[in-house]
């Protein structure tokens, strides 16, 4: 029974951490994408970001999430992002230490009570973010009363359950712990649920301080397995990062266990004293230690981490939609970001097709280009159909019209180049011809970063094309009828003054709706 009473403390402890993180999470919503994006700017702000951010909602995996989320919106670099992950580790370890203040040194576990039914009311009875902090209050409640049952059931091995029973303090033997460690995090799907367990039966006396400082780096080494099986299917992106969280973990717990020794030897007198605080505080401060220790020295080097990472988990440059992840679904705005970078690369995809057909030149492009082209436009409209099946809020309804709007008329315009036998009839006519050079110079300026091409100088070449297909129409019927003409090159001309007509349509509207959706506006005519 008294085991069974420590598995339902580990449980509470769980379900503790998991309502804290949901409510700090929704607490800071807009307000932590915010402070990522604008915070970062180098891998050692990153780091602080990561780390700040973090501790804040006490979700690595979120941060990890909004990270990678950046990178696919073009928003972060990769090395960039790199130090919000390696941030994002010293966080972690903020859990441990409100385990060891509140759980060990104060034991406010009787007052926790009181505090949960507070919390459980307000969570009930209120809306909004007074909702949320009652569901994170309620969390860090359930967090302390799992270690407060925990100990209770471990507490009752005492005597049965000593450091003799575990590997020994050796080389062969902290790698024995560590490996343990390993497993408890693999069991328990969490590393601060683990350090809380080693805290725990530290306390009871059922392990040594070494050994629980042995089993700690296993289970900050053990996330590493839960990261990598988090990046089978994901994206390039997700991959990245995931094969960087192992490589970067697994460096960090070589040197942890270099340190072991020497850690081990310095803090024994003051924590066998009572001195500087108890055993609890001495594993959660090498927890600490040996995580900001390795991000430290690992920052210097990111960008030589960073080219190592792309060059093992290289991007495909023909995926198109490489930066759709599903891990993404669960934050609308973040998914809502990568779909409007998606659709950017969809545009300039199609746009340099519409320039090499304009110049009549050769090389990469034709059916094949843009039948992959077609699929990435396929697989986007899929992830929006995910998205759409959320509850997005008003503004992420309004984004994902827009978005679909956009891809929408980017379909139509993939389309229309496979007509680009019409475009050989423009030089024909001379005032095909100009329309054409027009056309083809206003893209090369965008191409260029012509930011002073917005959606309202292409509804003005828009208006202007519709008026020259008029006249030409007008012209070409009026000529044909009184003359000699064949009517296939009357046809031909008629055409492709159309095709110049809605390819500039579609340019137009698909700049209107690309606007709107970065700009996360409702927009007037959604046509």
């Amino acid at each position: 029974m008294h085991i069974l009473t420590a598995c339902g403390g580990l449980g509470l402890f769980l379900l503790g951490m998991t309502l804290m993180t949901e409510g700090l999470k929704n607490l800071a919503g807009q307000s932590l994408r915010d402070m990522i994006s604008r915070y970062t700017r180098t891998p050692v702000s990153g780091a602080v970001t990561g780390a700040a951010a973090t501790a804040v909602i006490q979700s690595s995996s979120a941060v990890t999430v909004t990270a990678i989320g950046f990178v696919g919106a073009g928003l972060l670099t990769f090395t960039q992002a790199l130090g919000i992950i390696f941030g994002a580790n010293i966080g972690t370890t903020i859990t441990g230490w409100v385990v060891a203040l509140l759980g060990f040194e104060f034991d406010v576990g009787l007052l926790a009570w009181p505090v949960l039914l507070f919390a459980v009311l307000t969570l009930v009875l209120t809306n909004g973010r007074a909702s949320q902090v009652g569901r994170a209050i309620a969390g860090l409640a359930l967090l302390l009363i799992g270690i407060q049952v925990m100990q209770q059931g471990m507490a009752q091995f005492e005597g049965l359950v000593t450091p003799a029973v575990f590997p020994d303090d050796t080389f062969v033997g902290r790698l024995q712990l560590l490996l343990i460690g390993v497993v408890i995090t693999l069991v328990t799907q969490s590393s601060s649920a683990g350090v809380a367990t080693a805290m725990v039966a530290l306390s009871t006396g059922a392990i040594s301080f070494p050994q629980a400082a042995a089993m700690v780096i296993g289970m900050d080494v053990g996330t590493t397995v839960t990261a990598a099986m988090a990046t089978i299917g994901g994206s390039t992106a997700m991959r990245q990062t995931g094969f960087a969280h192992v490589i970067y973990n697994l460096m960090t717990g070589v040197m942890a266990f270099a340190l072991l020794g020497p850690y081990t030897t310095f803090v024994a007198p003051y924590v066998s004293a009572g001195v500087g605080g108890s055993a609890q505080m001495a594993v959660v401060g090498f927890h600490t230690f040996f995580n900001t220790l390795g991000v430290i020295l690992v920052l210097p080097f990111t960008g030589i981490f960073a080219r190592f990472i792309m060059r093992s988990v290289p991007t495909s440059s023909s995926a198109i939609s490489h930066r759709l992840d599903v891990v993404l679904l669960g934050e609308t705005p973040l998914a809502l970001d990568a779909i409007r970078q998606t659709v950017s690369d969809i545009r300039a995809a199609l746009y340099n097709e519409l320039v090499r057909i304009l110049s009549g030149k050769e090389g990469r492009g034709g059916q094949a280009f843009l039948s992959s082209v077609d699929q990435a436009i396929e697989e986007t409209l899929s992830f929006v159909d995910q998205l759409k099946s959320g509850d997005n809020g008003r503004q992420g309804s309004r984004r994902t019209a827009s978005a679909l709007h956009a891809l929408d008329h980017l379909s139509r315009l993939s389309h229309r180049l496979r007509q680009a036998e019409r475009s050989a009839a423009l030089e024909k006519h001379h005032r095909l011809g100009r329309l054409k050079r027009i056309l083809f110079s206003t893209l090369k300026r965008l191409q260029g970063g012509g930011d002073e091409l917005d959606a309202d100088y292409f509804d003005r070449l828009r208006q202007m094309m519709r008026v020259q297909r008029g006249q030409i129409r007008r012209h070409t019927i009026k000529h044909a009828a009184t003359n000699s003409s064949d009517w296939r090159d009357v046809m031909i001309r008629l055409d492709s003054a159309r095709w110049l007509h809605r390819i500039s349509y579609h340019i137009w509207r698909i700049e209107y709706h690309l606007e709107q959706l970065h700009h996360d506006g409702a927009g007037h005519d959604r046509r």
